[in-house]
């Protein structure tokens, strides 16, 4: 299942599903941990009415998962012809507190007035094993308190006017044969079981009298500390302001971030702004206040890959970065380009990827290839974040950061790029490809290693290091008067790349790949030389866009990941097709650039979500969903639309 809306402050980060269950829960870093067992089970929404009970969940539920596009809060709307009742939930992280807040409004349709008893269920995992945690009931306060260790978490509803919930249960889920505690809602009462422990879920009710054809207010939150004793305190400000209060003051934090893009968000058509401004906040919601900017926190992908995508690629930060700094943001670049220096290895490189503590995160990358000792790296990660370092100063002019950077970042990674090199071609050593697929000399690796030793040397000019600027010049221009060798004559396009064998002779890879290109017209259009360029988007047009019924550009002829079906040359991916837009506009190919763009938001979810790819024949979405790098991209198409 995909994750329509993700909402979130830099700590506390909460997914909800197509049905606005929460199924992901990250705390204290976003994308870790994940607290949830979203593997198999979401927290879940019961009703009772009349004598009849539903879970949301059900198919007697028309649901709609939206969120609004000035402030992350979600706009979700239920409706049950059978109950006769209609739901409308605003859900947020609050930006101040970790805390996740529901306000849920019952609508009674019926001609009667009647009580509607709402079911609040949440199974948590704080321990890695589903074991070990402890849910129960706390009296003084009348909330359960879930904990394990340094985790807290404490659940807490009530209606309108300060009417607390009325009944509670706790028990085990997950464990011994138990199915859960959230059964015990199915006759509308709960039993009050006080305490359990091991794998454990809770219930909490909250009773409603709604007139017909009036409506009621019920607020519900999760409060997520290191102790009790915080959330406690956390948990006396809501109840003090209530969650009315604290959605007006958060919509003002979100419509103030915001104000930084208006300028040049006001420029777009009405839809093309509304899509800017989610997608702006898709990025931040999975920005960890400590720096490290993850690439999706939908876990659904566990359930049929081998690992999350809740890590730091360093590559795909520093292009969820890119659209924030030409939109004038500067905090969210600064912490950035700070977690990058803390976790740059002493050699200048940095790795696959990262949790966002700054671990090592999990890489399927050997040591060894082909019988040599390498390393299992992509090299443009690091490349690529020195070239958006530049990018932040020419766009802030902040000489102070930028220069604080330079001894601790940009010397040790430019000196390793100009470094990492074979003799005998002068360029970039193999490392693994962008797409983390192929052990290669890849053109799109060169491409960006050109372009940021170029990026190094104007820093170095800028804070007075000639030496190193001279250095790095000399290895750009290396670089670039060896870039003949990636261009295919016998096809007319820019190859994969190559991997320079012992004995001397290259062996090519000649796939279609639209990274190729894309590196070469983004970032060294001089060292590829345009007729290079415009050849390989030439046969693009003709064999990969648009070559299945969904439309769109898959990333590279014959790509089986997650391949939907083999008859076609691979799924659409969104960044594949938004790299085209951006290339037709280079060329003011307006129309053509903003039909890619409409096809982009059509296939985005209802939310206006992105996934990672799209199924060829039915546009469904593939992969993660969100995925920030989706949404970067087509920020800056929408920008260069713009321009």
């Amino acid at each position: 299942m995909a994750r329509p809306v993700m909402l979130g402050n830099g700590s506390l980060t909460v997914g909800l599903d197509e049905n606005g269950l929460v199924h992901d829960f990250y705390y204290p870093y976003v994308g870790l941990d994940n607290l949830t067992t979203a593997r198999s089970l979401p927290h879940k929404i019961g009703i009772w009415v009349d004598g009849m009970f539903s879970w949301i969940s059900s198919d007697e539920w028309n649901i709609q998962v939206d969120f609004e596009d000035e402030a992350l809060v979600s706009d979700v709307q239920m409706h049950c012809d059978r109950l006769e009742l209609t739901l409308t939930f605003q859900d947020f992280v609050d930006h101040e507190f970790n805390a996740f807040c529901r306000q849920l409004t019952i609508h009674n349709l019926a001609s009667t007035d009647r009580e509607v008893r709402v079911f609040f269920h949440q199974v948590f995992q704080i321990s890695r094993a589903g074991r070990s945690d402890t849910a129960l009931y706390v009296p003084d306060g009348n909330y359960i308190l879930d904990y394990k260790g340094r985790c807290s978490l404490l659940i807490y509803a009530q209606c309108a006017g300060g009417i607390q919930m009325d009944q509670f249960s706790v028990g085990n889920c997950g464990i011994e044969g138990k199915e859960g505690t959230w059964r015990d809602a199915e006759d509308g009462e709960l039993s009050n079981n006080p305490v359990e422990h091991g794998g454990v879920d809770s219930v909490i009710r909250c009773s409603a009298n709604v007139s017909s054809g009036a409506s009621k207010v019920v607020d519900y939150w999760v409060i997520a500390a290191d102790a009790q004793y915080d959330a406690e305190k956390i948990h006396q400000q809501l109840l003090g302001v209530g969650l009315s209060t604290r959605l007006n003051v958060l919509r003002k934090y979100w419509s103030d971030w915001l104000a930084t893009a208006a300028p040049e968000v006001s420029k777009l058509k009405q839809n093309y702004q509304v899509a800017l401004r989610k997608s702006l906040m898709v990025i931040k919601v999975h920005t960890d206040k400590r720096g490290g900017i993850i690439a999706s926190c939908d876990s659904s992908i566990y359930n049929y890959g081998r690992d999350y995508y809740s890590y730091v690629w360093p590559r795909d930060g520093a292009y969820a970065m890119w659209p924030l700094i030409r939109l004038g943001y500067t905090e969210e670049p600064r912490r950035f380009f700070s977690f990058c220096r803390d976790i740059l290895h002493p050699d200048g490189y940095l790795l696959h990827k990262y949790q966002p503590d700054r671990a090592i995160g999990s890489t399927w990358h050997p040591l060894v290839h082909n019988k040599h000792s390498e390393l299992a790296i992509q090299e443009d990660e690091t490349a690529s974040v020195i070239y958006m370092l530049g990018e932040y100063y020419e766009a802030s002019k902040d000489e102070e950061f930028v220069e604080s950077m330079y001894i601790t970042f940009v010397q040790p990674a430019a000196n390793f790029m100009a470094d990492f090199r074979d003799k005998a071609t002068k360029l970039p050593h193999a490392s693994y490809d962008l797409w983390e697929e192929k052990f290669i000399t890849s053109t799109y690796t060169t491409a960006v290693t050109y372009r940021a030793l170029l990026t190094a040397a104007d820093l170095a000019d800028a804070f007075e290091f000639p030496d190193d600027a001279a250095h790095w010049r000399d290895a750009a221009e290396e670089i670039a008067s060896c870039c003949h060798v990636f261009f295919d004559e016998h096809r007319g396009i820019l190859r994969k790349g190559f991997l320079l064998q012992d004995d001397g002779s290259l062996q090519f890879d000649n796939t279609l790949d639209l990274s190729n290109v894309y590196g070469a017209l983004m970032f060294a259009t001089k060292a590829f030389g345009g007729k290079a360029i415009r050849s390989t988007f030439a046969v693009i047009d003709n064999e990969l866009l648009n070559s299945s019924p969904s439309g769109g550009a898959p990333r590279y002829e014959g790509d089986q990941y997650f391949a939907a079906d083999p008859g076609y040359k691979g799924n659409p991916w969104f960044i594949a097709t938004l790299w085209v837009a951006q290339y037709y506009l280079q060329l003011a190919r307006t129309p053509d650039a903003e039909a890619l763009v409409d096809w982009t938001l059509a296939h985005a979810l209802p939310s206006g979500v992105l996934s990672e790819q799209v199924d060829p024949s039915d546009g469904a979405p593939i992969s993660v969903t969100p995925l920030v790098w989706s949404h970067a991209e087509l920020i800056n198409t929408l920008l260069d639309l713009k321009a």
